[in-house]
């Protein structure tokens, strides 16, 4: 299987890591050996109920027998998706209260910056330095890391940039800039939090000028960092949502929400401005109607902000700079690179999944499910230590 693997799908990286599942359950993934890895990454954030959970399976099975695809996006009535849109909007503050569903991350934020565009009439989209929101073209052309896009060039053009975190580089926003995009933690530089009053000098800024705040909770929604979403740690309401990963318990999906005069605008002057086929697929509105239901009726939130104080407390060591992020979206930052990739591929052997971020080589990855035990979490710690220890001082 894993020469097949090798040959016919295509790969990412010339070496991956290449587990070979099984089956996947709670905090555990079983490969085909049937042995049990303890899983510290949870499919790169979006599995936040873990792996099986009783009620999405159970939703995804009832949904199955009633109908899966039957139309396009948005000229069905749909009970899983208006019912998921519903209660979403009830989660939210004011005016965030109508979402358009799409297939993945990236697409969601695809959809929010033609949003922008249409609705200021204007073309220029500011983003972050070590920005990630995606891999398509237009959300690569945010990505502020030119050294992983510009094989890809041209891009979007009438994009520019501005380093997170940095107030004085705000006044870049101007009369011509439809929309700011940032993530509210910055995922691929590292788990990075907004300094106190960042984002509300962000928001102040943009409604000066007339420009759009676009918010990427992709990777931190849904209860990843002790709120539903990470921006309700801060006074700064964004408007234009974006989301993904953790809404359907590990299925694609992604999604942006805004208020229902701007979604509006998406309807005329072209009519179809934004179309999908799969979006709203109502096996996948199932999962995250499933997903958000548990994640608000549960206590898993609050448990997630004291996990985060767990994990802090048991991860000290020499080799620990610091440790990045909120809630359980957490960052191990290393002396250097080579000791991260030694921690994530030892970590590996001994059935611990820990996994890489994307523009910081010293940082490892911890983002479990949020279902994950306290006695889970202790045993992944320790092993983390252990392996640590082993490495020469």
């Amino acid at each position: 299987m894993h020469s097949d693997f090798l040959k016919y799908q295509a790969q990412t990286t010339p070496h991956p890591l290449g587990l070979e599942v099984s089956h996947a359950k709670g905090s555990y993934i079983y490969d085909a050996q049937g042995r049990a890895h303890l899983d510290f990454v949870a499919g790169v954030s979006a599995c936040g109920l873990g792996h099986g959970h009783p009620r999405v399976v159970a939703a995804v099975k009832e949904q199955l027998d009633r109908y899966m695809h039957v139309m396009v996006y948005g000229e069905y009535v749909q009970r899983p998706a208006v019912q998921f849109s519903k209660l979403l909007a009830q989660a939210l503050p004011h005016p965030l209260e109508t979402t358009y569903l799409v297939n993945s991350g990236t697409e969601a934020m695809e959809g929010a910056i033609k949003l922008a565009r249409r609705y200021t009439g204007r073309s220029e989209v500011i983003a972050a330095h070590h920005a990630y929101h995606g891999n398509t073209m237009g959300s690569l052309s945010l990505m502020g890391f030119e050294e992983r896009k510009a094989i890809f060039r041209p891009l979007v053009p009438d994009v520019a940039f501005i380093h997170f975190n940095v107030e004085r580089e705000l006044e870049r926003i101007t009369e011509k800039t439809a929309c700011v995009v940032l993530e509210t933690i910055q995922g691929g530089a590292g788990f990075i939090l907004p300094h106190p009053g960042y984002l509300e000098k962000v928001r102040a800024r943009c409604q000066a000028v007339g420009a759009l705040l676009v918010l990427d909770e992709i990777q931190p929604g849904f209860g990843r960092t002790g709120q539903l979403f990470a921006f309700m740690h801060y006074n700064c309401v964004p408007d234009i949502l974006v989301m993904g990963k953790g809404m359907a318990s590990g299925l694609p999906v992604g999604a942006f929400t805004a208020s229902k005069e701007m979604m509006q605008t998406l309807q005329e002057q072209p009519k179809l401005g934004h179309i999908t086929t799969f979006g709203g697929n109502p096996v996948i509105a199932a999962a995250s109607l499933a997903t958000l239901s548990e994640i608000l009726e549960s206590p898993l939130m609050e448990q997630a902000l004291e996990k985060e104080k767990r994990v802090r407390q048991q991860l000290v060591h020499p080799k620990i700079k610091e440790i990045r992020g909120r809630g359980l979206m957490l960052a191990l930052m290393l002396e250097d690179a080579e000791t991260a990739n030694h921690l994530v591929l030892q970590a590996a052997k001994e059935q611990l999944i820990l996994f890489w971020l994307l523009f910081e080589p010293r940082a490892v990855r911890i983002s479990p499910p949020l279902t994950i035990s306290e006695e889970e979490l202790d045993k992944g710690c320790t092993l983390i230590l252990d392996i640590l220890d082993a490495l020469p001082a």
